[in-house]
């Protein structure tokens, strides 16, 4: 917390009000909290969202009831994993955070704006905890280190490129780093001797550590996101680091397939329309072979996608037209349009004036109308853009277009 910033202001004035802290694992969200109590001499009452229910919650109610009407003391109820409550639970703190009773700090790692309700949200002010930096993690580990009190100090010696090691492998959450610290440190102590802390200890300590990655939480949406805009900004460098990312943090490679098979028809469409098969392709690689070969299959179909021209002309016109099906009647189907494969549907006159485009100069019916009568002005939804082969689709439909013109 910086200087100048609104909680550090809130914390050195000793002034409280109910807030969530949003903030990825071991950004300090739990250790402000403790230290926002200690600061305006709060009680603190901790809940885990995860294990408490209406009992524990109405214990915390009880709790700061009475220190409030019997000490004249305020009470902190800090909710941790605030999310995982549901609407009832939620709906449940309203009228104590708004009569006083306590202070509430919910803590969550999901987007507030999605995990928690309105009510609850409009009762609060929402603080965004960031990851913590390489550096910031290092003076944690070396805080640790010599913490006479806590720590290891005169016991633990490290190398000063294994502290960095570790402060990468924590991927910004500080409790990580502590952890791979503290298993380190147990793995070289032994009685009174003093040890030391090597790569090697590192390395046999943090070698199976995966990045910080939730397959349903925001981080998962925030990725896919950013590797599809990349696709899309025509970048394969920022695709593939992308897609590296969401596997390294342990996401299904079949997932990215098929999103990837979206990608190529919502971005690259006609402009060159083999971008579809590759990603089929690389798809069903991904199902037949696995890893690793279908991963590379899927990142081949990536930098051809980010790498080829694109348009989402197909994208928009699918979009279009689906909205004026929606918004319009059920047209019936032109009688020359209708199929007639009985006597009776001839007669009456299924079919009749179709013309066969192939029988037409230019294997083409000028003039011809293929949208229900009622639809009086014939909408245009397909406008292919100015890249790729849809330069010559583009020019094929302004032709064809004409000839229609010439036959009105």
């Amino acid at each position: 917390m910086a200087d100048g910033k609104p909680l550090k202001q809130l914390i050195d004035r000793g002034q409280l009000h109910s807030m969530i802290f949003w903030g990825p694992p071991g950004t300090g969200k739990t250790t402000c909290a403790r230290l926002m109590a200690s600061r305006v001499d709060a009680e603190l009452v901790t809940l885990s969202a995860v294990m408490a229910g209406v009992k524990e919650l109405r214990d915390a109610v009880l709790r700061a009831q009475f220190s409030r009407d019997q000490q004249q003391r305020s009470t902190i109820v800090f909710i941790d994993e605030i999310h995982r409550f549901n609407k009832s639970q939620q709906d449940a703190l309203l009228p104590f955070v708004e009569d006083g009773t306590f202070t509430l700090i919910g803590a969550t790692t999901e987007n507030p704006s999605f995990a928690l309700n309105n009510a609850l949200l409009s009762r609060t002010q929402v603080y965004i905890f960031k990851s913590l930096v390489e550096e910031d993690l290092i003076q944690v580990i070396e805080h640790a280190l010599n913490d006479h009190d806590r720590g290891f100090a005169s016991q633990i010696s490290i190398a000063d490129d294994v502290t960095r090691q570790i402060a990468c492998s924590a991927d910004g959450d500080a409790r990580r780093a502590l952890n791979i610290l503290d298993v380190a440190a147990r793995c070289v102590m032994s009685g009174e001797q003093a040890w030391h802390i090597d790569a090697v200890i590192f390395n046999q300590v943090a070698s199976i550590e995966l990045r910080r990655f939730d397959k349903s939480g925001e981080a998962f949406y925030d990725q896919i996101s950013a590797l599809h805009k990349s696709v899309r900004g025509s970048d394969p460098d920022a695709s593939l680091y992308w897609f590296v990312r969401m596997l390294d943090g342990g996401c299904d490679p079949l997932y990215i397939a098929r999103r990837v098979v979206r990608m190529a028809s919502e971005d690259i469409g006609n402009a060159d329309p083999r971008a579809l098969s590759l990603a089929l392709n690389a798809w069903q690689v991904q199902e037949r072979l696995g890893s690793p070969e279908g991963e590379l299959a899927i990142a081949q179909a990536i930098s051809y996608l980010a790498s080829t021209p694109k348009s989402n002309a197909v994208y928009k016109a699918f979009n279009q037209a689906r909205r004026d099906v929606r918004s319009q009647a059920s047209y019936p189907v032109p009688n020359h349009l209708r199929n007639a494969p009985t006597k009776l549907m001839k007669d009456i006159g299924y079919g009749h004036g179709y013309r066969y485009a192939h029988d037409e100069p230019d294997g083409y019916a000028a003039g011809e109308n293929y949208f229900p009568e009622e639809m009086k002005h014939r909408p245009r939804y397909y406008e292919p853009v100015n890249r790729g082969l849809e330069i010559k689709i583009g020019a094929r439909l302004a032709h064809l277009r004409a000839l229609d013109k010439a036959a009105k």
